[in-house]
């Protein structure tokens, strides 16, 4: 039982907890730089939690997978990118975060609400239309050129705890902010979900449409609600990785980095979300400068892109073994 209960947990404890043994295993590298690769693991989970919060969202909400997600972070990226052209970056986001809203307002009027009811298949192929169609759409209105978001945080690491460790630890200062700003996001919104009126009646609506539009609960307005929250998420993540990466097209396929999390967490659940992103960040990381090596000695190997393909990898196991996530509900079919 207290496996069960406590599995999760103890699954993130025994990772992390890898992560600051390992190192003192081999003393030819500093324990400072397992350290720095342990923290860089963690913050880029906690953005990673950022975009599959998105997705879970949307699930949560509508029962049905929003493929849309990693289009709607390009979009909004795009968006302040070249707002912050004509004006302050911050009245570029605001006015970015209107014209998110305004685009889940035209997203549930135009396409969900006239599949109200219909099978989760037909969500999901009209979330593959709006990423196509945010896609063409987005560039055709701010251009398909790769443009910066200048945030004002310098990009140059600084060396902390040098007293600590020999060499002391290079943390990006961006990277740190970014991750910060992310966690309070993401536990915003949580406590949205758990505490509020409206995050309660959300739930109700994840759980079963027809029952909650019997008790009163608006679907529609529901549903407006959750895609503009996913869709301020999406610019808030937009804005993060434009800053990291620059604005281009392959900002989208860095959101699809977030399907392992969400497999990983469970679709269904906020927590999963993050407890997912920090198990695939921390994984990623230790996984390149652990197993890179063994590899490439093993089988002769070139080297190098591990954490392209380990966090598929790791969501292809969980499949595997536990189907609905650590977080997620296991649904049990009586015949």
């Amino acid at each position: 039982m207290i496996m069960r209960k406590h599995g999760p947990v103890l699954a993130l404890g025994a990772l992390l907890l890898a992560g600051l043994v390992a190192p003192f295993a081999d003393r030819s590298t500093t324990p400072g730089f397992y350290v720095e690769v342990l923290l860089g693991g963690l913050m880029a989970g906690v953005l990673y939690s950022l975009v599959a919060l998105g997705f879970a969202l949307i699930f949560k909400a509508s029962g049905v997978f929003n493929f849309a997600q990693g289009a709607m972070v390009l979009f909004a990226a795009l968006a302040v990118a070249r707002l912050g052209e004509q004006m302050p970056l911050w009245a570029a986001i605001p006015l970015g975060m209107a014209i998110m809203v305004a685009l889940a307002w035209l997203i549930e009027r135009l396409v969900l609400r006239p599949l109200v009811n219909q099978e989760a298949i037909a969500l999901f192929m009209a979330t593959l239309g709006v990423t196509f169609f945010l896609d063409g759409f987005g560039q055709t209105i701010w251009g398909s050129d790769i443009y910066k978001i200048e945030l004002g945080i310098a990009k140059e690491p600084v060396m902390v705890l040098q007293s600590v460790f020999q060499g002391g630890i290079l943390v990006n200062a961006e990277d740190f902010i970014a991750a910060v700003v992310a966690a309070a996001l993401v536990a915003g919104l949580a406590l949205f979900f758990q505490m509020t009126p409206t995050g309660r009646a959300l739930r109700a609506v994840a759980d079963d449409h027809q029952a909650a539009q019997s008790i009163g609960i608006p679907l529609n307005r529901m549903w407006v609600i959750v895609w503009s929250v996913a869709g301020i998420v999406a610019l808030v993540a937009g804005v993060i990785w434009g800053a990291k990466l620059g604005v281009q097209f392959s900002l989208s396929q860095v959101a699809l980095k977030a399907l392992p999390v969400v497999i990983l967490g469970g679709f269904t659940s906020i927590a999963g979300a993050i407890v997912g992103g920090l198990i695939i960040g921390v994984g990623e990381k230790m996984a390149e400068v652990f197993l890179g090596p063994i590899l490439v000695k093993a089988f002769d190997l070139a080297g190098g892109g591990i954490e392209n393909w380990f966090a598929y990898m790791l969501a292809l196991l969980f499949l595997l073994v536990r189907p609905e996530g650590l977080f997620g509900e296991k649904h049990i079919d009586r015949v």
